[in-house]
């Protein structure tokens, strides 16, 4: 369904990109569609079996290899009630490309724990088994298109042939252009979070999406899972203190030692809500191999976030609050502000002074969620999710205002991607003229629909020509 019938980047996305990729989807789908699908978990993951009959949990898909070798490293697979497994996931299209791709006997292939197919019977591999078409959470055709703005990134950041004309673009032009390119992504992201809404409802979908964008891109599936887990958490609790401790011992991030001082009081409370639950709970609990812990800043802690969403978790009125800031009438200037005020949680004695439940106590307080992270949980999670339900409920005010928060909230953090994107497409680094996220959301769409898609050459890449159209279109 196309929500915006006058949209001609998303008309010309779809001409010129999506389409050729569907044209591969029937009758056989290509490896790497199904590849993108499992690394971003487009399946129904409650009540995944494998072929012989056994529950499986996908506690992290693992990290995309496109070298030689199984398709998916590190993954963590749980089968049943067993101890969750640490290996590799190899995906194909059926079980007897196992042995017609040579990974019978291959040594590289002897860490995979689980074989994905796409159909098919299950001829006997030696490794556990699951098919993926009946487990999918959306149409292939839908997934095909959602997964048109999936590529890998480039090494290179050169100049793009679309820079030249770019540039002859006039600044209502190439506005509108970013606009329209951000309406995809808005629809993309929306789509997702329907996708699982119709399995978990909207509730539980807000608290997984919420809890993953908390983790930021090193961490994002263990607290995705974690986000799963918010139901057993929150049974018969709607204490913080006890909500924070069945979070971090879920996600294994309680240090087994306590130290002598008056840091080590709140750790000693958190020991003391989890050690009667930990039996109980073990075959949920993450293994600390779920977590990457290198290179994250220091307000990205999970313990720390996972603290924030325990405050969020006790107060059960996240979804309420969003709602009603959504019928809030909110200036412009004061949109991000009346976010954060949204989402303040009680002053925290301990997370407000540390970074983890180790470090040193800071001189002074230090918020638990700034203004940069408010912006990201808007533009990717709240304001989607605001906006499908408005969708979904036909709820055309509700509707309109989310799309008016979206395209006028203001520009978000500065990242690596943008600038790749920057230089590639406008020849320049410099970000003065992206002044909203929704620019800098458009900006990334395209980078994700076309660059992403061809080489450093930009070899075979249709969006110079959609600039030319465009700049043709605008001029009359």
């Amino acid at each position: 369904m196309r929500f915006w019938p006058d949209n001609f980047y998303e008309e010309w996305r779809e001409r010129g990109v999506a389409t050729e990729l569907l044209h591969d989807v029937e009758p056989i789908p290509p490896e790497r569609l199904l590849q993108q699908i499992w690394l971003h978990q487009r399946l129904r993951r409650e009540g995944l079996v494998t072929t012989d009959g056994r529950p499986v949990r996908i506690l992290h898909p693992g990290f995309w290899n496109h070298e030689s070798g199984p398709d998916f490293q590190k993954a963590i697979i749980q089968f049943g009630t067993d101890t969750p497994q640490v290996g590799a996931v190899e995906i194909d299209l059926s079980s007897s490309l196992w042995k017609g791709h040579g990974h019978e006997g291959n040594p590289r292939y002897g860490e995979v724990v689980l074989h994905v197919i796409w159909e098919g019977a299950s001829k006997p591999t030696g490794r556990p088994t699951l098919i993926m078409k009946p487990a999918l959470d959306a149409p292939l055709g839908e997934l095909a298109l959602w997964f048109a703005a999936e590529g890998l990134p480039k090494p290179h950041a050169i100049i793009g042939q679309c820079s030249a004309p770019l540039q002859n673009l006039g600044v209502a032009a190439l506005n509108e252009l970013l606009r329209q390119a951000a309406q995809v992504r808005l629809h993309r992201k929306a789509t997702q979070l329907q996708a699982r809404a119709r399995d978990a409802g909207w509730e539980q979908t807000l608290w997984e999406f919420t809890l993953a964008a908390l983790g930021y891109k090193h961490n994002h599936w263990p607290m995705r899972r974690l986000g799963e887990l918010t139901p057993w958490a929150l049974a018969g609790s709607a204490d913080s203190v006890i909500l924070e401790a069945r979070l971090l011992g879920l996600g294994n991030l309680l240090p087994r030692e306590t130290k002598a001082g008056s840091d080590s009081l709140h750790l000693r409370r958190l020991w003391d809500a989890w050690w009667r639950e930990a039996d109980a709970a073990s075959p949920l609990v993450l293994p600390r191999a779920s977590w990457c812990m290198a290179g994250i800043r220091p307000a990205n802690q999970p313990a720390r976030r996972l603290a924030l969403g325990a405050g969020w978790l006790a107060d059960g009125q996240l979804m309420a609050r969003l709602e009603d800031w959504l019928l809030r009438s909110v200036p412009v200037s004061a949109l991000a502000e009346s976010l954060e005020e949204v989402l303040a949680i009680s002053a925290h004695e301990f997370w407000e002074f540390h970074w983890t439940l180790r470090s040193p106590r800071f001189a002074t307080p230090q918020p638990l969620l700034g203004s940069a992270r408010a912006t990201d949980l808007a533009v990717n999670v709240f304001l989607p999710w605001l906006w499908m339900r408005a969708v979904t409920g036909q709820n055309a005010s509700m509707r309109r205002v989310a799309e008016e928060r979206y395209f006028a909230w203001p520009s978000g953090q500065d990242n690596s991607t943008l600038k790749l994107g920057r230089q590639r497409l406008m020849g320049h680094t410099s970000s003065k003229i992206f002044h909203t996220a929704a620019a800098q959301q458009g900006l990334l769409q395209i980078t994700r629909d076309f660059c992403d898609h061809s080489n450093a050459l930009c070899q075979n890449c249709h969006f110079p020509e959609l600039v030319k159209v465009w700049q043709v279109r605008m001029s009359h």
